[in-house]
């Protein structure tokens, strides 16, 4: 097996979340959910300043996420079948769960509601999302959550206007 990539495999596992069972990529959206309620806790600001902070984490977090989780799959030792996404990268989670909490009230319980949207697109993966799969290396690995992440977050709109 390769040497490891130390700075690649604390990114794409966020921090060794991805090594958590069962479910990996649950966890890896419960620990996002988590984080982003305990700073939304920690330095309350106005709803469009949460808004533009959460926006610009999800875009640092894909920005970094690709190479990171293009590195891991190379060198992961994955079978073929599993090396296109590893369970251990869910840097892509932490991604696309930060888009679906882009315009959410930093209060548990729209938290969960994005949280388990997200994770219904995330697997379901209808069309496109399954396509974005497809795309190379870390790109695929990354932007099929990106659009999973959009899917939730417009139901998450259309949810919390209309109930």
């Amino acid at each position: 097996m390769p040497q490891k990539t130390k700075w690649a495999w604390l990114t794409a596992t966020f921090f060794g979340t991805g090594y958590l069972k069962p479910g990996p990529g649950t966890w890896g959206s419960v620990a996002t959910v988590a984080l982003w309620l305990l700073i939304n806790r920690a330095f309350p600001e106005s709803p469009f300043h949460a808004t533009l902070h959460t926006i610009l984490a999800a875009i640092l977090v894909t920005a970094i996420g690709i190479p990171a989780a293009t590195r891991v799959a190379r060198e992961s030792g994955a079978p073929a079948s599993e090396k296109n996404d590893p369970q251990i990268v869910v840097i892509d989670e932490v991604a696309g769960q930060l888009i679906a909490l882009t315009l959410c009230p930093a209060d548990w319980k729209h938290a969960l509601l994005a949280l388990v949207l997200f994770r219904l697109f995330d697997i379901a993966k209808p069309p496109p999302i399954r396509q974005l799969e497809k795309l190379p290396e870390g790109a695929g690995i990354m932007l099929d959550d990106v659009a999973a992440g959009l899917y939730a977050l417009f139901v998450f709109q259309v949810i919390h206007i209309w109930f």
